[in-house]
């Protein structure tokens, strides 16, 4: 295959992920008059359009779904065999996209991207933050870093850390509001919400032993910043649901106390989620590795 055929795909893919010329053009360093003309060569060489344009956004033609679809099966391809004969080098290197959650990638991932940026600097590493769900595969990420369950039958996931989730609030509001004893008593008391996309995190799903009981709370405040509903909390505000990892100092200094013990939520465990490959690259093995052995070492320290 020709390598200009190669790069045409590419600019294709990007421009459908960016959906406007202008942003693929700054993606891929050229001018947005340049990528205008590359793809009106693309279209009168094909004979085809594959595109259809208003002043900001594209969206695809049914042509120009189908070479999208061809075009990124080809260009996975390509990147597995090229993975796969990558990985037999000494050092691993090229470009690594790593995507993972705002909060916990700002306080937690950016530093350890810092620490291996320094043990291998043939690798170029970016780093995306976002809470919204992302693809990974049609946004063309190495590797995904959340907390929960598989998110795509396409992807293949190792747990990094083993994460429960508890109900808890501040001795002050347990003091003030008593300490329920039920899940059915949660009803009287003021809730704190954690709402994520488009969950509005007032339905709390508690178990004990196989049972499993889902409990609708309200409270009056309520965010979609994890570390503002956690203020609120040990503000004495209410009772929140909150996992291990975030919650683990206060619960040993006494700031906060854990609520219904024996009805406890799912655990939300930390995953490292990838495109499912037969070989991974050595750049992702070896950044997958690096978390692994991070987050191992910490919990031999105790939760942060």
């Amino acid at each position: 295959m020709k390598t200009d055929a190669i790069s045409e795909m590419a600019f294709f893919a990007a421009l459908a992920r960016k959906g406007s010329l202008s942003a693929a053009a700054r993606e891929l360093g050229i001018t947005p008059p340049a990528a205008t003309k590359r793809l009106a060569q693309m279209e009168q060489r094909l004979g085809v359009r594959l595109l259809n344009r208003t002043t900001r956004r594209v969206s695809l033609t049914s042509e120009g779904e189908l070479y999208l679809e061809q075009a990124q099966r080809i260009l996975a391809d390509i990147r597995e065999m090229e993975d796969a004969v990558s990985s037999h080098r000494a050092e691993p290197r090229g470009l690594l996209r790593v995507n993972a959650t705002l909060g916990f990638g700002r306080t937690t991932i950016a530093p350890l991207v810092s620490a291996f940026a320094r043990s291998y600097p043939d690798i170029e590493l970016q780093l995306q933050l976002t809470d919204r769900p992302i693809d990974l595969v049609e946004e063309a990420f190495d590797l995904g870093i959340r907390f929960g369950a598989l998110p795509d039958t396409r992807l293949s996931a190792r747990r990094i850390l083993a994460n429960k989730r508890f109900l808890c609030a501040s001795p002050g509001y347990l003091k003030r509001a008593g300490v329920p004893e039920t899940p059915d008593e949660l009803a009287r008391h003021s809730c704190i919400l954690h709402r994520q996309n488009n969950d509005p995190g007032n339905l709390w799903r508690l178990g004990r032993g196989r049972r499993e009981q889902l409990v609708k709370v309200r409270g009056a405040l309520s965010s979609n910043d994890g570390d503002v509903v956690l203020g609120w909390a040990l503000d004495g505000h209410g009772i929140l649901l909150r996992s291990e990892w975030d919650l683990a100092k206060y619960l040993a200094s006494g700031r906060l106390r854990v609520v219904l013990p024996d009805h406890a939520p799912a655990p939300a465990d930390l995953y490292v989620f990838y495109p499912s490959r037969r070989q991974l690259p050595a750049k992702v093995r070896v950044f997958i590795d690096f978390l692994i052995a991070h987050f191992k070492e910490g919990e031999g320290e105790g939760a942060a």
